[in-house]
């Protein structure tokens, strides 16, 4: 006959499964959106560096106070966004561990 620390026991290991599922699922949701983020992030570099590359082209061209601005300005933006992606990119990087932590748990 089980024991009410065998029902106990076996109470608690359904609960952890279930916090671990649970987490599960909350990490593969913020992946899934860090992964769409990171996507439309490399877009924006691609279309950002070509503009600041542009930029520059200009500002040696034209040899004007305003247009070197608007080039280290340009620059400015590819560079945040540079480490934004990077911020990104490391979060997924933690994100996976942590995934892979979880299923080792179960």
């Amino acid at each position: 006959m089980p024991s009410v620390g065998d029902g106990y026991q076996y109470s608690s290991l359904v609960m952890g499964n279930w916090l671990v599922e649970r987490r599960l699922s909350q990490v593969a949701t913020r992946l899934k959106s860090l992964r769409a983020e990171l996507a439309v992030i490399d877009e924006q570099m691609i279309y950002l560096g070509d503009d600041a590359d542009d930029q520059e082209i200009r500002a040696l061209v034209a040899e004007t106070a305003g247009a070197s601005f608007e080039a280290r300005d340009a620059r400015r933006h590819v560079d945040a966004h540079a480490k934004h992606r990077a911020k990104v990119v490391a979060e997924i990087a933690e994100l996976e561990t942590r995934q892979d932590e979880l299923l080792d748990r179960m």
